[in-house]
């Protein structure tokens, strides 16, 4: 099946400054990330140190590439996020998370960075300052995507169990209780596979898309959680994009081929399945699709067979093609090439980003100054904290056990946000434990040194013959008795 030209004519923006395509894998440090000049092919950059993994990649409101470091050994030993300004030549700004990160998303205006982790809790950092703002237990399975809508209202994010989890930013970044538990608006687990991909839609009707290895894609309403359509491939789905005009979904597979489908949002009220036989295919790459965008050119896509296309959106025939050289191409981003160094335009950007190191773990608050007396208050809070909190977790035990032998979805919604309190719960304990520990070792200390220095004076001189006129002081009356 071929799609009609008018069917798949998009609208182009034919801007002067062009646009710079921006490619990175995550096979060692050495590698770096490219930069080629979209419409000549011509390499225009190249920066060294980065191995970012899938989903490890973004352009920072224009300004600064921002990058997610591979681990080897998992989330043990922490992880990386280096980050690089796009208009000066220097060394990128290391942050070293608690563990390593996967996938990273950033809101619109650069304000807010999510970073996802192999263990399956979230972090949320303010970027000015670098404050890690949240960070919770969001899945049980590593993380695989983010994304947030295109108001920066919700936070998606996709697990590698096939679940996906929607959550309010409102809750995220509330300021007056960062240590409880954000808000979970609504979560799948509809996918029978790892998740792919996601994206949002720019339509007023305020969807998601979802992609699975399972070989579906679907389509979600981002308010209710409701699924609106369902499309069904033969192989399992690696990377997904939208049509600039959102008419149409394509979909990269395992094996190379690039599945363009018609997505009907809105115009059905059930979710239906579309067959291969209604599918347009791309072939071209020699192995699995791990990334795709839309240029003004067109479409491009990565894969791991080393290479990058660029594909004519009317015709759909390879119009450049672009050679990585050095592994699977992991990631793709597009810049606008007044945004670079090397670029003669010096136009000024709308806004200056303020960019900080992120922190480790979250700051604590209260004032070390209070004490003993502080830490031992506190203590006895989180011992009424603990009393009421089992006295709410067994009443949230029975009523999830009704609701289990009722089989409402509910019951497991109630378990995951249970589970969530009680941990963040341990959390706040093992802090309060850990500063008690540490006004304990230094009282421990104080008391040594004041060993010390009694021992010392004990060992002087006059000491000593003060001691040897006492012990011989008895025995000199005994003798006169």
């Amino acid at each position: 099946m071929r799609l009609s030209v008018s069917a798949i004519r998009i609208e182009r923006e034919m801007g002067n400054g062009g646009e710079a395509l921006v490619a990175c894998s995550d096979r060692s440090m050495g590698t770096g990330i490219a930069i080629w000049d979209i419409r000549t092919g011509d390499p225009l950059l190249h920066i060294p140190t980065c191995a970012s993994p899938p989903h490890g990649l973004l352009c920072l409101g224009n300004q600064f590439l921002v990058a997610s470091q591979v681990n080897k050994h998992g989330s043990v030993g922490g992880g990386a996020i280096f980050t690089w300004p796009l208009k000066k030549s220097q060394s990128p700004l290391r942050s070293y998370p608690i563990e390593a990160i996967g996938p990273i998303s950033c809101t619109m205006d650069g304000v807010y960075l999510a970073g996802g982790a192999p263990s399956g809790n979230v972090y949320i950092w303010e970027v000015a300052n670098g404050r890690l703002l949240k960070t919770w237990r969001a899945h049980h399975k590593s993380l695989k995507c983010m994304a947030f809508s295109n108001d920066d209202s919700v936070l998606i994010s996709g697990s590698d169990d096939g679940m996906i989890c929607v959550w309010s930013m409102v809750s995220l970044l509330d300021m007056e209780n960062l240590e409880s538990s954000p808000s979970l608006l609504h979560y799948s687990s509809e996918h029978r596979s790892s998740i792919s991909g996601l994206l949002t839609t720019s339509s007023a009707n305020s969807t998601f898309i979802s992609s699975s290895l399972d070989g579906t894609c679907k389509a979600w309403d981002l308010v209710s959680g409701r699924l609106i359509q369902t499309q069904e491939h033969p192989l399992g789905i690696t990377a997904i994009v939208l049509h600039p005009a959102e008419r149409f979904l394509l979909g990269g597979s395992i094996d190379g081929r690039i599945f363009v489908s018609v997505l009907n949002i809105g115009l059905v009220d059930d979710p239906f399945v579309v067959a291969e036989d209604q599918l347009f295919v791309l072939e071209g790459h020699k192995g699995s699709i791990t990334a795709l965008a839309f240029s003004t050119l067109g479409l491009i896509s990565a894969s791991e067979d080393g290479t990058v296309r660029l594909w004519d959106a009317i015709s759909w025939v390879t119009i450049r093609r672009f050679n990585y050289q050095k592994g699977a191409v992991t990631n793709l981003a597009l810049i606008p090439h007044s945004s670079l160094l090397t670029s003669s335009n010096h136009q000024r950007v709308p806004y200056q980003i303020r960019l900080s190191l992120l922190e480790k773990c979250p700051q604590p608050e209260a004032n070390s100054s209070k004490g003993t007396v502080a830490l031992l208050h506190s203590c006895s809070s989180l011992k009424d904290h603990q009393t009421s909190l089992d006295f709410r977790t067994n009443s949230l035990n029975h009523q999830i056990f009704e609701m289990e032998e009722a089989h409402t979805p509910a019951a497991l919604q109630m378990k995951l946000e249970t589970s969530i309190d009680n941990r963040m719960w341990a959390t706040r304990m093992t802090k309060h434990v850990m500063e008690i520990n540490k006004h304990l070792q230094s009282r421990l200390l104080d008391l040594m040194q004041n060993r010390l220095l009694w021992s010392a004076e004990d060992d002087s001189p006059t000491a000593r013959k003060s001691k040897k006129l006492k012990i011989g002081s008895p025995s000199l009356e005994g003798e006169k008795l």
